[in-house]
Parts: structure tokens; C-alpha cells; sequence
């Protein structure tokens, strides 16, 4: 059975989740893309979905008046995430979770409803990962580690084994973050930074050690 499915955010993360789509249809998987929403797109966006062969369908709430649809929220933002899910959490859309065939994956690894996996994921052994969670290019995850809902992880970012990402947080274009550790709430962890203690709820941290 073809699989539908809306994009949310026609900026560049959502043509990213398109080209998943595409290479998953190319490996004949049946996915098609009805086209994108998004509540305030620039006509640069606009012009560039339509060089793709899609089109903006309206704004996010355009959603709500479907009797049914697959959507996956495309948008960097982890609270703007969260805001989208919740505003949608009464209508009858569901949740496309979107993995590249180009990553891997390993045994008992969960992925929540709405999560983005890209090309180049790795992802080892006994790991769980939250709702709309977003895994960017070539980031790399050990084994029984948690990543919360709406975190997100960026190209090249490390997260060793038994790592905790509590909910919303952000790790970094090539941050590392070592055996053990807990990343929390909120928290961002800064590009190149290399975490070798906690973190706390709601802390910026940067740097070699990040502090």
C-alpha cells in the first residue's frame, strides 16, 4: 500500500525529509510526498519545492481538515516541534517516522512516532529514541542510550554508550558527549564541544572540556 505523507517546514530540513523519502521510494519502498505545509514560507522555499516537483499545500493547520493524514514535522526548532504536535494532538493526523536507507541500525533500537533519521546514522544496540526526535547526518549513537523526545542531534554529533538526552535538548554539529552522562532538558551542547561531566536542565556548555 502506498504511504502518503505530508512534510511540515519547506525550509532546508524539509527537503532533507523529502530526499529520505525519495531514496526510500527508489529502494521501493511506497512512499509518495502529497506535498509540504508551512505557516509563513519565503518564496525562496516556495520556489525551491517546486523545483523538487511538490508544492505548499498551506499553512500547518491545513492539516486539521483532513479525515486522515501522515505528516513529519521538518523544522530544527525542538519547542517549535513540540508546539506543532501539541496543536495537532486533536486532529487525526499521524506520525511518519522517517529513516534514511544510507544509516543502520542495530537490535532493540525504538524509535518514536515522528522521529527523523538521516543519511549516515549509526545506531548501535538497546537504544530508545523519543517522539519527533531529529538524528542529523553521520551522528553516531552507543549502545543503551536514551535520547528524549524532541531532542535533536547535529551532523557528525557523538553520543557514546549509555548516555541519557533528556527531552528538548540539542547537541551539536561534531559534539561528542562520553560513556555515561546525562544531557539535560533543554540543555544545548555546543559544535566541537566534548562533554565529560553532566549537564544540567536548561545549560549552554561549549568548549574542550565543555564547560
Amino acid at each position: 500500500m502506498t504511504r502518503s505523507t505530508v512534510i511540515i517546514g519547506c525550509g532546508g530540513l524539509g527537503r532533507e525529509a523529502f530526499s529520505i523519502l525519495e531514496a526510500l521510494r527508489e529502494g521501493g519502498d511506497r512512499w509518495t510526498v502529497e506535498g509540504f505545509v508551512d505557516d509563513d514560507p519565503t518564496e525562496d522555499n516556495v520556489a525551491l519545492v517546486k523545483e523538487l516537483g511538490s508544492r505548499v499545500l498551506g499553512p500547518v493547520m491545513w492539516l486539521a481538515g483532513r479525515d486522515a493524514v501522515n505528516a513529519g514535522i521538518a523544522i530544527g526548532s525542538n519547542s517549535v516541534r513540540a508546539e506543532i504536535s501539541a496543536r495537532l494532538s486533536s486532529t487525526s493526523v499521524t506520525w511518519a517516522t522517517l529513516v534514511h536507507p544510507d544509516s543502520s541500525m542495530g537490535l532493540r533500537v525504538e524509535l518514536g512516532p515522528g522521529t527523523i533519521v538521516n543519511a549516515g546514522v549509526r545506531l548501535t544496540t538497546n537504544i530508545q529514541v523519543g517522539r519527533h526526535a531529529q538524528l542529523d547526518q553521520n551522528v553516531t549513537v552507543g549502545h543503551d542510550t536514551t535520547i528524549g523526545d524532541y531532542a535533536r542531534l547535529s551532523p557528525h554529533a557523538c553520543v557514546t554508550g549509555s548516555v541519557r538526552v533528556a527531552e528538548h535538548a540539542l547537541i551539536g554539529a561534531n559534539a561528542t558527549v562520553l560513556p555515561g552522562l546525562r544531557v539535560g532538558r533543554s540543555a544545548v551542547v555546543g559544535a566541537g564541544a566534548v562533554v565529560d561531566r553532566n549537564v544540567s536542565d536548561a545549560v549552554t556548555v561549549k568548549g574542550v572540556p565543555a564547560r
